[in-house]
């Protein structure tokens, strides 16, 4: 299963990065940090690129708001360095369910589980 992990990654761009990806970032790019999923942050020596490999399946909404803002330069300051501050409101960040059995289900969506019938009545036959 190790080989075939390997040759996914390699050749497959949601199952993280692809091998060019990372030869490129190994080059240009410079850590900055990680996040609590494991994905890790990236800037170019000049500062002015900014960008994310994850861990595991490529889905952007797994990347946090904080680290969200300083990818696309609302803030300098690393999330690491400078937490952002949360009201006592705010849910925790969770990423985009759709698609997974733990996606919404409104009421009536053939996704829900059908009720049982109940046997309030009893049906008609003819004599």
């Amino acid at each position: 299963m190790g080989l075939l992990n390997s040759l996914l990654k390699a050749v497959t761009w949601w199952h993280g990065a692809t091998l060019n990806t990372l030869l490129w970032t190994r080059r240009h790019g410079t850590p900055v940090g990680e996040d609590e999923q494991g994905n890790t942050f990236y800037q170019s020596k000049d500062g002015k690129r900014r960008w994310v490999i994850y861990n595991g399946e490529a889905e952007a909404s797994r990347v946090s708001p904080a680290w969200h803002g300083w990818l696309h330069h609302t803030f300098d300051e690393r999330p690491s360095d400078k937490p952002l501050q949360h009201k006592s409101w705010e849910k925790p960040h969770i990423e985009n369910l759709t698609g997974t059995a733990l996606a919404y289900a409104p009421p009536g969506s053939i996704r829900q589980p059908k009720p049982k019938p109940q046997q309030d009545y009893e049906a008609w036959s003819p004599e």
